[in-house]
């Protein structure tokens, strides 16, 4: 997407979706993707997506990417820091999204790729996340990117008028020890 909340509406093949690191330029893309997950319902307890300078400010420059296909974009991820105490320092929280109609199609692996490997770089040794346990498409997706369940916080918050459990998962660095 390119600042309009139409997005793709053709196919998307893996190979011809290209990561690189999202800007503020991409700002009204990344908050309408955003959007467009939260209100699918399943994605986050957030039913809003913030503003620009919100979103901006709580990010890891460094660790946000955009997935592009034929000019659009049409996912994005993203880091913050989880804590300020300094043996928190290499643990980071993430988010994912990709536009409903190029699920499936490769971006939020090459995403979540495209994070560990900068995460790697920085001396990050943890990502994690929660991730509602009916939103089994992400589960898979982040199992396959080699994060694993720690666990599952039952009755964490309430979404929607409903008490939602959260599924705690963690992507850990071989490499940093």
């Amino acid at each position: 997407m390119t600042g309009d909340s139409d997005g793709p509406t053709t196919p998307v093949g893996r190979a011809s979706v290209a990561v690189r690191p999202m800007t503020a330029a991409d700002a009204d893309a990344v908050l309408a993707i955003y959007q467009a997950g939260l209100d699918a319902g399943s994605a986050s307890f957030e039913t809003a997506a913030p503003p620009w300078a919100d979103f901006d400010a709580a990010r890891l420059p460094a660790h946000r990417f955009v997935a592009v296909a034929d000019g659009l974009i049409i996912g994005w991820v993203a880091a913050s820091p989880t804590s300020a105490r300094a043996v928190y320092a290499g643990v980071v929280e993430h988010s994912v999204y990709v536009h409903p109609a190029a699920q499936g199609r490769g971006a939020g692996r090459l995403l979540l790729d495209a994070l560990v490997a900068s995460s790697e770089a920085a001396g990050i040794w943890t990502i994690q996340s929660g991730v509602f346990p009916e939103n089994t498409a992400s589960l898979t997706l982040h199992e396959r990117a080699g994060f694993r369940v720690v666990g599952v916080r039952e009755r964490v918050g309430r979404h929607h008028g409903r008490w939602r459990d959260v599924v705690l998962i963690e992507h850990r660095s071989p490499t940093i020890a």
